[in-house]
Protein backbone atom coordinates (compact mmCIF):
# COMPACT_ATOMS: atom_id res chain seq x y z
CA UNK A 1 0.00 0.00 0.00
CA UNK A 2 1.26 3.71 -0.98
CA UNK A 3 2.48 5.90 2.12
CA UNK A 4 0.00 7.27 4.27
CA UNK A 5 -0.41 10.51 5.93
CA UNK A 6 -2.76 10.01 9.30
CA UNK A 7 -3.71 13.13 10.86
CA UNK A 8 -5.33 12.32 13.99
CA UNK A 9 -6.88 14.55 16.41
CA UNK A 10 -7.00 14.43 20.28
CA UNK A 11 -9.80 14.86 22.12
CA UNK A 12 -12.88 12.37 21.69
CA UNK A 13 -11.35 11.18 18.78
CA UNK A 14 -7.30 9.31 19.79
CA UNK A 15 -7.74 9.38 23.46
CA UNK A 16 -10.58 7.99 25.35
CA UNK A 17 -12.95 9.45 27.60
CA UNK A 18 -10.14 9.87 30.39
CA UNK A 19 -7.89 11.32 28.42
CA UNK A 20 -5.91 8.70 27.70
CA UNK A 21 -4.50 6.48 24.81
CA UNK A 22 -5.00 3.11 25.34
CA UNK A 23 -2.82 -0.01 24.72
CA UNK A 24 -4.72 -0.87 21.43
CA UNK A 25 -4.49 2.55 19.72
CA UNK A 26 -0.79 2.57 20.61
CA UNK A 27 0.03 -1.02 19.60
CA UNK A 28 -1.85 0.09 16.20
CA UNK A 29 -0.34 2.99 15.97
CA UNK A 30 3.24 1.80 16.07
CA UNK A 31 2.72 -0.63 13.70
CA UNK A 32 1.52 1.59 11.13
CA UNK A 33 4.54 3.66 11.53
CA UNK A 34 7.05 0.44 11.22
CA UNK A 35 5.34 -0.14 7.95
CA UNK A 36 5.90 3.25 6.90
CA UNK A 37 2.88 5.56 7.43
CA UNK A 38 3.27 9.09 8.91
CA UNK A 39 1.04 9.86 11.90
CA UNK A 40 0.65 13.22 13.14
CA UNK A 41 -1.08 14.63 15.98
CA UNK A 42 -3.70 17.92 14.94
CA UNK A 43 -5.10 19.34 17.50
CA UNK A 44 -7.22 21.79 19.30
CA UNK A 45 -5.06 22.25 22.35
CA UNK A 46 -1.88 24.28 23.08
CA UNK A 47 1.59 22.43 22.89
CA UNK A 48 1.85 22.88 26.51
CA UNK A 49 -0.55 19.60 27.02
CA UNK A 50 -0.15 17.80 24.10
CA UNK A 51 3.65 17.31 23.89
CA UNK A 52 3.40 14.02 26.12
CA UNK A 53 0.45 12.19 24.11
CA UNK A 54 3.90 13.05 20.50
CA UNK A 55 6.31 11.79 23.48
CA UNK A 56 3.90 8.99 24.84
CA UNK A 57 3.67 7.68 21.21
CA UNK A 58 7.40 8.00 19.95
CA UNK A 59 6.36 10.27 17.41
CA UNK A 60 9.39 12.43 15.62
CA UNK A 61 6.82 13.46 12.79
CA UNK A 62 5.56 17.45 13.18
CA UNK A 63 2.42 18.40 15.93
CA UNK A 64 -0.37 20.83 14.70
CA UNK A 65 -1.47 22.87 17.52
CA UNK A 66 -4.15 25.85 18.46
CA UNK A 67 -6.80 24.27 15.68
CA UNK A 68 -3.36 24.83 13.11
CA UNK A 69 -2.60 28.30 14.06
CA UNK A 70 0.96 26.65 15.17
CA UNK A 71 2.70 23.68 12.85
CA UNK A 72 5.57 22.70 14.18
CA UNK A 73 8.70 19.79 14.87
CA UNK A 74 9.51 19.58 18.24
CA UNK A 75 12.55 17.99 17.58
CA UNK A 76 13.83 20.03 15.05
CA UNK A 77 13.16 23.61 15.64
CA UNK A 78 14.62 24.74 12.16
CA UNK A 79 11.99 22.58 10.43
CA UNK A 80 11.32 24.24 7.09
CA UNK A 81 7.77 23.97 6.99
CA UNK A 82 6.85 25.06 10.41
CA UNK A 83 4.51 28.24 10.62
CA UNK A 84 3.30 29.92 13.31
CA UNK A 85 -0.18 32.49 13.04
CA UNK A 86 -1.29 34.77 15.91
CA UNK A 87 -3.47 37.40 17.12
CA UNK A 88 -2.54 41.28 18.04
CA UNK A 89 -2.02 41.72 21.81
CA UNK A 90 -4.74 44.36 21.67
CA UNK A 91 -7.32 42.66 20.57
CA UNK A 92 -6.74 39.76 23.01
CA UNK A 93 -7.04 42.06 25.66
CA UNK A 94 -10.12 43.33 24.16
CA UNK A 95 -11.78 40.11 24.41
CA UNK A 96 -12.12 40.88 28.78
CA UNK A 97 -15.02 42.71 28.30
CA UNK A 98 -16.92 39.58 26.98
CA UNK A 99 -15.85 38.39 31.09
CA UNK A 100 -19.73 40.34 31.92
CA UNK A 101 -21.52 37.50 30.47
CA UNK A 102 -22.15 35.41 33.37
CA UNK A 103 -22.10 32.08 31.00
CA UNK A 104 -18.12 32.77 30.62
CA UNK A 105 -15.66 30.65 33.37
CA UNK A 106 -12.39 31.20 31.70
CA UNK A 107 -10.58 33.61 28.68
CA UNK A 108 -7.22 32.07 28.17
CA UNK A 109 -5.09 34.21 25.99
CA UNK A 110 -1.83 31.35 25.11
CA UNK A 111 1.02 32.18 23.29
CA UNK A 112 3.55 28.95 21.95
CA UNK A 113 5.22 29.24 25.74
CA UNK A 114 3.22 31.10 27.98
CA UNK A 115 -0.82 31.01 29.15
CA UNK A 116 -2.34 34.75 30.66
CA UNK A 117 -6.16 33.91 31.96
CA UNK A 118 -8.93 35.71 33.71
CA UNK A 119 -10.55 33.55 36.01
CA UNK A 120 -10.02 30.93 38.47
CA UNK A 121 -11.83 27.57 36.33
CA UNK A 122 -10.03 25.12 35.66
CA UNK A 123 -11.75 23.17 32.03
CA UNK A 124 -10.23 19.86 32.58
CA UNK A 125 -7.66 17.82 34.84
CA UNK A 126 -4.45 18.20 32.59
CA UNK A 127 -5.21 22.41 31.20
CA UNK A 128 -2.43 23.25 33.76
CA UNK A 129 -0.07 20.23 33.76
CA UNK A 130 2.72 21.53 35.63
CA UNK A 131 -0.17 23.36 37.74
CA UNK A 132 -2.07 26.88 37.41
CA UNK A 133 0.93 28.69 39.11
CA UNK A 134 2.05 28.65 35.81
CA UNK A 135 -0.17 30.97 34.31
CA UNK A 136 -0.28 35.00 34.44
CA UNK A 137 -2.67 37.24 34.35
CA UNK A 138 -4.24 38.09 31.24
CA UNK A 139 -3.67 42.11 31.56
CA UNK A 140 -1.43 44.58 30.02
CA UNK A 141 0.58 44.33 32.68
CA UNK A 142 1.75 40.66 31.95
CA UNK A 143 0.57 40.08 28.54
CA UNK A 144 3.67 42.06 26.50
CA UNK A 145 3.24 39.37 23.50
CA UNK A 146 0.87 38.55 20.45
CA UNK A 147 -0.90 35.37 21.32
CA UNK A 148 -1.35 32.41 19.00
CA UNK A 149 -4.90 32.18 20.53
CA UNK A 150 -7.79 33.06 22.70
CA UNK A 151 -9.97 30.29 24.68
CA UNK A 152 -13.33 31.42 26.36
CA UNK A 153 -14.59 28.67 28.32
CA UNK A 154 -18.47 28.81 28.93
CA UNK A 155 -20.17 27.01 31.80
CA UNK A 156 -22.64 25.31 28.63
CA UNK A 157 -22.87 24.00 25.66
CA UNK A 158 -26.29 25.66 24.92
CA UNK A 159 -24.61 29.53 25.44
CA UNK A 160 -22.12 29.39 22.61
CA UNK A 161 -23.73 30.08 19.75
CA UNK A 162 -25.08 33.47 21.29
CA UNK A 163 -21.17 33.97 22.91
CA UNK A 164 -19.43 33.29 19.23
CA UNK A 165 -22.19 35.74 17.62
CA UNK A 166 -20.96 38.24 19.83
CA UNK A 167 -17.27 37.63 19.12
CA UNK A 168 -17.99 37.67 15.19
CA UNK A 169 -19.68 41.12 16.10
CA UNK A 170 -17.33 42.81 17.81
CA UNK A 171 -14.50 41.38 15.06
CA UNK A 172 -15.76 40.72 12.10
CA UNK A 173 -13.66 38.26 9.57
CA UNK A 174 -10.31 39.40 11.11
CA UNK A 175 -10.87 36.01 13.18
CA UNK A 176 -11.91 32.55 13.26
CA UNK A 177 -13.70 31.09 16.07
CA UNK A 178 -13.41 27.31 16.62
CA UNK A 179 -16.21 25.60 18.45
CA UNK A 180 -15.92 22.55 20.83
CA UNK A 181 -18.03 20.96 23.63
CA UNK A 182 -18.53 17.87 25.07
CA UNK A 183 -17.69 18.67 29.53
CA UNK A 184 -15.75 21.46 28.54
CA UNK A 185 -17.54 23.96 26.13
CA UNK A 186 -14.53 26.04 24.40
CA UNK A 187 -14.70 29.15 21.73
CA UNK A 188 -11.16 29.39 20.59
CA UNK A 189 -10.37 32.27 18.71
CA UNK A 190 -7.62 32.90 16.32
CA UNK A 191 -6.34 34.75 13.76
CA UNK A 192 -8.48 34.97 10.22
CA UNK A 193 -7.99 32.05 7.93
CA UNK A 194 -6.40 29.70 10.28
CA UNK A 195 -7.90 25.67 10.49
CA UNK A 196 -6.38 22.40 10.97
CA UNK A 197 -6.45 21.62 7.59
CA UNK A 198 -3.60 24.35 6.86
CA UNK A 199 -1.14 22.18 9.22
CA UNK A 200 -2.32 19.05 7.39
CA UNK A 201 -1.14 20.57 3.91
CA UNK A 202 1.87 21.68 5.24
CA UNK A 203 3.27 18.14 6.52
CA UNK A 204 1.59 16.21 3.37
CA UNK A 205 4.43 18.73 1.40
CA UNK A 206 6.67 18.56 3.66
CA UNK A 207 6.60 14.98 3.15
CA UNK A 208 5.33 14.35 -0.97
CA UNK A 209 2.48 13.12 0.23
CA UNK A 210 -0.57 13.29 -2.02
CA UNK A 211 -3.87 14.83 -0.75
CA UNK A 212 -5.97 11.41 -1.91
CA UNK A 213 -3.31 9.61 0.33
CA UNK A 214 -4.29 11.80 3.51
CA UNK A 215 -6.80 10.25 6.28
CA UNK A 216 -8.02 12.73 8.87
CA UNK A 217 -9.85 11.35 12.08
CA UNK A 218 -11.58 14.19 13.80
CA UNK A 219 -15.12 14.34 15.81
CA UNK A 220 -16.16 18.02 16.29
CA UNK A 221 -16.52 21.29 14.50
CA UNK A 222 -12.93 22.14 14.62
CA UNK A 223 -11.90 19.46 12.42
CA UNK A 224 -14.52 20.13 10.05
CA UNK A 225 -12.32 21.54 7.01
CA UNK A 226 -9.55 19.02 8.05
CA UNK A 227 -11.91 16.27 7.25
CA UNK A 228 -13.28 18.01 3.93
CA UNK A 229 -9.75 18.73 2.69
CA UNK A 230 -8.48 15.16 3.80
CA UNK A 231 -8.79 12.80 0.75
CA UNK A 232 -10.48 9.87 2.97
CA UNK A 233 -12.07 12.15 5.98
CA UNK A 234 -13.37 9.97 9.06
CA UNK A 235 -15.42 11.02 11.64
CA UNK A 236 -15.76 8.92 15.27
CA UNK A 237 -19.37 7.67 15.89
CA UNK A 238 -18.96 9.82 18.80
CA UNK A 239 -18.55 13.04 16.35
CA UNK A 240 -21.37 15.73 15.39
CA UNK A 241 -24.12 15.33 13.13
CA UNK A 242 -22.40 18.25 11.32
CA UNK A 243 -19.13 16.67 10.66
CA UNK A 244 -20.41 13.19 9.82
CA UNK A 245 -22.62 14.88 6.70
CA UNK A 246 -19.13 15.54 4.99
CA UNK A 247 -17.26 12.58 6.48
CA UNK A 248 -15.96 9.76 3.75
CA UNK A 249 -16.78 6.87 6.22
CA UNK A 250 -17.62 6.72 10.49
CA UNK A 251 -16.08 4.51 12.56
CA UNK A 252 -18.47 1.93 14.43
CA UNK A 253 -17.19 2.55 17.90
CA UNK A 254 -16.41 5.89 19.59
CA UNK A 255 -13.43 7.32 21.29
CA UNK A 256 -13.94 5.62 24.57
CA UNK A 257 -14.28 2.08 22.76
CA UNK A 258 -10.79 2.29 20.83
CA UNK A 259 -12.99 3.15 17.60
CA UNK A 260 -9.81 4.99 16.11
CA UNK A 261 -7.31 1.73 16.59
CA UNK A 262 -10.38 -0.63 15.09
CA UNK A 263 -11.01 1.69 12.23
CA UNK A 264 -7.12 1.84 11.22
CA UNK A 265 -6.79 -2.08 11.57
CA UNK A 266 -9.90 -2.73 9.87
CA UNK A 267 -8.50 -0.35 6.27
CA UNK A 268 -5.10 -1.26 6.39
CA UNK A 269 -6.02 -4.55 6.66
Amino acid sequence: MKRKLIAIDLDGTTLNNESKITDETYAVLTDLRKQGHIVSIVTGRPYRNSYYYHKELNLDTPIVNFNGAWCHNPLDRDWSHAYHKSLSKDLALSMLSLKTDPEIQLIAAESREHIYIEGDFVPYPDFFPEGIEISKKLSDEFLTEDPTSVGIFTATQEAQPYIEQKIIDLYHDTVEVRMWGGTTPCLEVVAAGVQKAMGVERIADYYGIERKDILAFGDQENDYEMIQYAGHGVVMSNGIDRLKAIADDITTKTNHENGLAEYLQSYFS
